[in-house]
């Protein structure tokens, strides 16, 4: 793989996007049946604005079209879980517009669920199905733990990828040139933290950081001095505040003050409305049924002019460790 490949930002045109279909009783047990039908209202939200397909273990295909209905396409290839975020591989593009999959080791978030060995094989697998020429790499990485802007910049957290159930033979120095070789990127930029109570995923950046556009950030900053993240989303800032990006641009910086802490299952969990999805003129957000959620949804509304906002119900998709970001990942257009 040559050094002309790059990963495009989010916000560039996509031909589609993936997802996964949970199964998994061990993790979701009695909300098993309500995430199914959180999964297929995601789907079927991101269908209005491009082709999602919805990838099922399987046996379980039939279970997943019915859910989903005729606007999302399901197939089958093995399975253990259900974040297509952090297993499914990251598409680069060549100064052509050609295409190249980037297939990263994945071992469950530091081995925290097993099996995992199918979701490390489900990149290759998709790379086949999608017709896109793969490159494995032996570095453990998660879709989840970066942000970047398609111009060179990536921005991630310490407190997931200097984590040592990741990549414990690797120095922060080499990570970096890992991320650089494979993504096309030329500049890291490390937020110190995630978000505190992310424990599934070690602070995962994207429930703290997105880029919204060339320059442009959106960060968690809870407004509350009793969230946990209080201070640590400051640190993050101030980071920002102090940094340019690979064109050496400033960041302009959007606060997204609000939280929404609701139960599930006899537990409280967040849902972060950082973790969204943008659809092809939309973006698709987290929400809880919560009183937070419209201000949240205005704030987005401003950092993406010209898209359209769509809130989901994502309450136990949180519970379960994630947002709707963690269950997608896009499938950018070819420009040949």
């Amino acid at each position: 793989m040559t050094d002309t490949y790059r990963m495009p930002a989010e916000w560039t045109e996509h031909e589609g996007c993936l997802m996964a279909w949970p199964v998994r009783e061990e993790l979701w047990g009695a909300t098993l049946a309500e995430v199914k039908r959180e999964y297929a209202e995601v789907a079927r939200a991101i269908a209005e604005f491009e082709p999602v397909t919805m990838v099922a273990p399987p046996g379980h295909g039939e279970d997943a079209r019915s859910h989903c209905g005729a606007v999302v396409t399901v197939v089958e290839l093995p399975l253990d879980d259900s974040w297509f975020r952090d297993s499914a591989p990251l598409i680069v593009l060549d100064g052509e517009g050609r295409r190249a999959g980037v297939d990263f080791r994945f071992n469950a978030w530091g081995g925290k669920h097993h099996p995992w060995e199918a979701d490390d094989r489900i990149g290759a697998l998709l790379l086949e199905h999608l017709g896109v020429p793969a490159v494995r790499s032996e570095m453990v990485l998660e879709g989840g733990a970066i942000t970047v802007d398609g111009e060179g910049t990536l921005i991630t957290t310490e407190q997931c990828l200097l984590h040592p159930n990741r990549n414990p033979g690797l120095t922060r120095e080499q990570i970096e040139a890992e991320l650089k070789l494979r993504l096309g990127v030329t500049k890291v930029v490390w937020l110190p933290y995630g978000g505190l109570l992310d424990t599934e995923t070690d602070g995962h950046v994207d429930g703290v950081c997105a880029f919204a556009a060339p320059g442009k950030v959106v960060v968690q900053l809870p407004s509350d001095p009793e969230h946990p993240d209080y201070a640590r989303m400051r640190a993050n800032r101030a980071v920002l505040e102090h940094s340019t990006d690979a064109q050496g641009r400033p960041f302009e910086i959007v606060d997204v003050p609000q939280a929404a802490f609701v139960e599930v299952d006899g537990r409280e969990v967040e849902v972060c409305y950082l973790n969204h999805y943008l659809a092809n003129g939309a973006v698709v957000v987290p929400v809880a049924d919560h009183p937070a959620d419209e201000g949240a949804l205005a704030v987005l509304a401003g950092a993406y002019p010209g898209r359209k906002v769509v809130g989901v119900r994502s309450r136990v998709i949180a519970w379960g460790g994630g947002g709707i970001h963690c269950i997608t990942q896009q499938v950018p257009a070819a420009r040949v």
